[in-house]
């Protein structure tokens, strides 16, 4: 009785090597061939596919149209392969400027190709991706050192970021059997930031600094030295001045000015429920980049957070730039202000942006993730409404229809 397991492990010490062995030998024709197959459209694989199999048909049934077929294809992808010839040395340099504007403002972009080669380059496209769509150029024949320079504007309709780049160039034949695509240059982002309206300064903010800004109050105990005053019961001896005491004949003290160091923090919600369109959720986020920007224009720390994005202790430029990466996602506005109250500890006063979806008891749960001294405000876009400013229990609501409403109210209700 024959024994399978030792047919099978015989049949295998004979193929296997076998197999390596050819393996190895084709290994060099297949790196060859790599780059050339990948250079044939869907539609000439087709072609390649219809040639082989038309040939091994005329050949087994001896069917002379078949042959005719093959033969036909064959040449076609053999002119089409002739477009392919020789190689593409191209110095492409793409310009954008600005880097960073406002909706609605214009960005201008340039894309310079060189012909390196020391032969004419042929007529090809240069293929530029602008954000989802695309812009293609036709480069006309370029003798050695000829410049090819064309200019394009960029749309900025909406806040984002558009990703413009790379500069590609695109070979390929008139039937469109073959393509060979070869990247000139690097991407490049344009910042397109929201709309903001200039804000009165928010005031001096809640928690003690080293390094912060001087208020109005007076202390007893700080680093701002104010002025002197005469000696009550009760003040710290380490506080009089006595040199000053001995030259007036009675004790003074110093008095001190707080020193607080502000930090704002302002908090988008990003669920697209939380708004009646689109468009409120683009004021809303004009509304924190508007409150941003006046608080680094005071110099306070400023903190931004809209979903999955997040900003803190930023310049002006990252916190617009922050603004502009805010897309709407699924993280509610709880989740996001217990983030925001750990990414910033020392947050004096904090903003919740949100819709008119949102309901009051969402809102007091988002600011109940901060501690109690930090100041709170709500804040509801609500597009076509009136401005209005309420209060339920200690967290006040403002509700405006459109982002010039954003300054006065907040003179109603920031001091």
């Amino acid at each position: 009785m024959v024994n399978l397991d030792r047919v099978l492990g015989a049949v295998r010490e004979r193929i296997v090597p076998v197999s390596l062995s050819a393996l190895r030998t084709i290994d060099p024709v297949r790196a060859r061939l790599r780059p050339a197959w990948a250079t044939l459209t869907p539609g000439g694989r087709a072609v390649l596919v219809m040639v082989v199999v038309a040939w091994l048909m005329s050949s087994r049934l001896g069917w002379t149209e078949l042959a005719v077929l093959s033969g036909a294809g064959l040449v076609l992808l053999t002119l089409a392969a002739g477009f392919m010839l020789g190689r593409t040395n191209l110095d492409a340099q793409l310009v954008v400027s600005p880097p960073r504007v406002t909706v609605g403002e214009a960005v201008t972009g340039s894309v310079m190709a060189t012909n390196k080669a020391k032969s004419p380059l042929l007529p090809l496209v240069l293929e530029l991706p602008v954000g989802t769509g695309g812009i293609a150029f036709d480069v006309p024949t370029l003798r050695p050192g000829g410049t090819f320079e064309e200019i394009f504007v960029v749309p900025t309709e909406r806040r984002g970021v558009i990703e413009v780049g790379p500069v590609s160039s695109v070979r390929g034949d008139p039937v469109g059997l073959f393509r060979r695509d070869v990247t000139w240059s690097e991407a490049t982002e344009i910042f397109v930031h929201p709309r903001i309206v200039h804000l009165e300064p928010l005031g001096v903010g809640l928690m003690r600094d080293l390094e912060g800004r001087t208020a109005e109050n007076v202390s007893m105990s700080d680093l701002a030295f104010h002025a002197l005053r005469e000696y009550t019961p009760g003040d710290d001896l380490r506080h009089v001045h006595w040199r000053s005491s001995a030259r007036h004949g009675t004790m003074l003290v110093r008095q001190f000015l707080d020193t607080r160091r502000s930090h704002l923090n302002v908090i988008v919600d990003c669920r697209a429920e939380s708004y009646r369109s689109v468009d409120d959720y683009e004021t809303a986020v004009s509304v924190a980049g508007s409150l941003l920007v006046r608080a680094i224009v005071d110099e306070y720390d400023a903190t931004f957070l809209s979903g999955g994005h997040a900003m803190t202790r930023g310049t002006g430029k990252s916190a617009l730039d922050a603004c502009s990466r805010a897309e709407p996602g699924p993280e509610s506005l709880v989740h996001v202000a217990a983030k925001g109250s750990r990414l910033a500890p020392d947050t004096s006063i904090v903003f919740l942006v949100t819709g008119p979806q949102t309901d009051f008891l969402t809102l007091q749960r988002a600011a109940a993730q901060f501690p109690i001294e930090v100041a709170k405000v709500a804040l509801r876009v609500d597009g076509g409404s009136q401005p209005t400013l309420r209060t339920a229990g200690d967290l006040p609501l403002l509700t405006l229809g459109r982002l010039e409403d954003l300054a006065p109210l907040l003179r109603w209700s920031v001091g």
